[in-house]
């Protein structure tokens, strides 16, 4: 909310006219379902989980309004034997802990060779055992509190679910006592080692500071792995060879891959689109413009025309 009026608040020192841009608070159901309905809304653009996204789609069809939706994300981070694996772990602290993985691009999954499978867990629990925790008024913090009790709840289910599954817990799993947060809102970087696809932690969009470590063999389970999913938000690849990460990055079913780098990845002049129930639509660049704007064909004749009839 503080973002928006701030949006809003500096486009009252420019010259545009009142009211091209309103910032209207308030809750969705009360007012995104008014926007997303109305028949003045010739596009409904919407960011969220693939749950309301269906919702305020369908609320924007019922006008044939244009949507543009960018949805939820279950990224992989593709790691292959002969990697950098220093750089592909740094990466992955990133992509996995900034803003406590609460990042709709944030690395959900990482899919990694069995040939470095333990070096890289090793590694990635000491990266996200060394991260500041703390709260957001601390400069230091790089791991700050979850949105709310109901999303820490969850996410930490998931991780319960998933150590009962079979996975083993590495680091992490639990809340993070500090002082001036209330209720425990700081989940600790957690790892999750011996992980497979269909476990909760990695099947579902946990949305949190979550590190599902799952082991692949060749290059055909990498991609099955990385695609055994209904979204295609982002995804990343690391490998020695260009021509590898090509080839998975064409193989995966995803808006978005990186190689060498992680999915957090966003640019303006780049556009960015989701496939499956990661969304519909792109945002950025020119794409933008497409989806907001209509093409209109125009012609003149300047000589007369021989009919048939």
């Amino acid at each position: 909310i503080t973002g928006g009026l701030l949006f809003a608040k500096l486009f009252e020192e420019t010259d545009l006219p009142d009211g091209l841009i309103n910032v209207v608070t308030g809750r969705g159901s009360e007012i995104g379902d008014r926007v997303a309905s109305h028949p003045e809304s010739d596009v409904v653009a919407f960011t969220g989980s693939t749950e309301v996204g269906k919702h305020v789609a369908g609320l924007a069809g019922e006008n044939l309004a244009v949507p543009a939706m960018e949805l939820g994300g279950n990224n992989a981070h593709v790691v292959t034997a002969d990697a950098d694996l220093d750089r592909a772990l740094d990466a992955a602290a990133f992509g996995s802990f900034v803003h406590q993985g609460q990042v709709c691009i944030s690395i959900n999954r990482h899919v990694v060779h069995e040939d470095v499978y333990d070096e890289y867990v090793a590694g990635l629990v000491e990266r996200a055992e060394s991260l500041p925790t703390g709260g957001v008024h601390d400069p230091e913090t790089i791991v700050g509190p979850i949105i709310d009790e109901s999303q820490r709840d969850e996410m930490l289910g998931y991780v319960e679910e998933t150590v009962d599954a079979g996975a083993t817990l590495e680091t992490g799993g639990d809340t993070v006592d500090v002082d001036g947060v209330d209720d425990s809102l700081v989940v600790a970087p957690t790892v999750l080692s011996g992980v497979t696809n269909d476990m909760p932690a990695a099947a579902n969009e946990h949305f949190g500071p979550i590190a599902p470590v799952i082991p692949f063999s060749d290059v055909d389970e990498a991609v099955e792995i990385a695609n055994d999913t209904e979204y295609g938000l982002s995804g990343a690849v690391h490998s020695g060879d260009l021509g590898t990460a090509k080839a998975i990055a064409d193989r995966m079913e995803t808006g978005n891959v990186h190689i060498n780098d992680q999915p957090i990845n966003d640019e303006a002049h780049v556009p960015f689109s989701g496939v499956g129930a990661s969304g519909v639509g792109h945002y950025n660049s020119d794409a933008f413009l497409s989806e907001i704007t209509e093409t209109k064909w125009i012609s003149i004749q300047h000589e007369p025309r021989e009919y048939p009839f």
